[in-house]
């Protein structure tokens, strides 16, 4: 049992991340960029104990090219060359404080490299560089020494409009005009140019010898439009669509984890995943301004490995259903916009976990199932470490 034991406590990070998740959203056109986390409690050893950090770094790839208007493709933008096509690469770099066997606080700084590409045109817009940092208080609603067979995790935080959101490039379309500057996509802008409020929940229950899981974070903005002026927009007194939308974004990942008894430290995990910008934002707003709200929803079969205080996980969401709802300028102009998803998002992620405290003898019998034992903290180590679109 002992082998399980470290195995289910080691399942996913503290850090969401895409990520995370965390806070930090990417679909294609539609800007909802997270990495996610899967399972519980927060990272090897168990839950982490006061005084205890964990630096991760999570990783996000996905290329959106297929086009939706609803839940239904519009199969003719490949078949007659006209798609657009979005490459994001995200990074997302966190560090954990435990305060006290409760409470936590979390620091994620995003890098964001992407480009956006019509298949007719000859012009690729890039972007790349730090996107919004969000900082969070995350705390266990039951006792982490009396539960650890199941908890619940919330967390509330603050996202900061330190990414640029009005990168441009300068471009020619060899139409005979030359080259000049242009604004590019917001889908691929590193920041959304607003303040934020990031509310988020990790929960895990242990059966036998598998663990259900459930989390999620919604990303609350707090400004309606940014003042970036879009290129070639034409001024909409009504819409104000000739701006971009500061748009609020979500993400919800439930599923299994279980133990795989022949290799000592694997784990593998296989859920649902949602994630997409709504319509209108939570917070009282005119939710004016140009956006492409919408979702998808994915299967994500992953995979989990624990050694020490090292984690490595990896997971792929395939997309089975995917629909670009109406906006509010939609629904005022009488129109639907498109938007393009992405067939897979690939996940991969690293933590590692610093601790001061020493590693006691744990009996892994006392509890009916050894998938989540509570081990004590892992022994201090000499060295830290990083290392988490629709």
């Amino acid at each position: 049992m002992k082998y399980r034991s470290r195995i289910a406590a080691a399942i996913l990070t503290s850090a969401l991340g895409a990520l995370i998740a965390q806070p930090v959203f990417g679909q294609g056109c539609i800007v909802s960029r997270s990495s996610g986390e899967v399972g519980g409690p927060e990272s090897t050893g168990g839950y982490l104990q006061p005084g205890d950090f964990e630096f991760g770094d999570a990783y996000r790839h996905q290329f959106s090219f297929r086009h939706f208007v609803g839940p239904t493709e519009q199969t003719y933008r490949i078949e007659q060359g006209t798609q657009v096509m979005n490459k994001l690469n995200l990074q997302n770099f966190a560090v954990t404080y435990q305060i006290s066997h409760r409470i936590s606080v979390s620091a994620y700084v995003p890098l964001m490299l992407a480009s956006r590409h019509q298949h007719n045109s000859p012009i690729t817009y890039t972007s790349s560089g730090i996107g919004d940092i969000s900082f969070m208080v995350n705390g266990w609603l039951f006792n982490t020494t009396e539960n650890t067979r199941g908890n619940v995790q919330l967390g509330i935080g603050l996202v900061a409009p330190t990414g640029k959101d009005d990168v441009s490039n300068v471009v020619d379309a060899f139409d005979g005009k030359g080259p000049h500057t242009q604004i590019v996509d917001y889908s691929i802008q590193p920041g959304q140019g607003g303040w934020g409020v990031p509310f988020q929940w990790s929960s895990f229950k242990n059966v036998h010898s598998t663990q259900l899981y459930f989390n999620g974070v919604y990303t609350a903005m707090l400004q309606s439009i940014n003042d970036v002026y879009r290129t070639g927009a034409t001024p909409n007194p009504q819409t104000l669509t000739q701006f971009n939308a500061i748009s609020d974004q979500y993400l919800l990942e439930a599923g299994v984890a279980v133990p795989i008894s022949k290799v000592k430290g694997l784990t593998v995990t296989f859920g649902p995943r949602m994630e997409g910008v709504p319509a209108r934002n939570l917070f009282p707003a005119d939710n004016l301004g140009f956006r492409r709200p919408g979702f998808a929803i994915s299967l994500e079969p992953g995979a989990q490995y624990v050694h020490g205080s090292h984690l490595l996980s990896v997971s792929i969401g395939k997309a089975f259903y995917r629909d670009r709802t109406r906006s509010v300028p939609d629904v005022i102009t009488g129109g639907h916009g498109d938007a393009a998803f992405a067939d897979y998002v690939w996940l991969a992620s690293y933590s590692f976990r610093y601790s001061r405290h020493q590693t006691q003898p744990v009996d892994h019998h006392t509890s009916q199932s050894g998938l989540a034992a509570q081990p004590s903290a892992k022994p201090a180590s000499t060295g830290g470490g990083s290392g988490s679109s629709l």
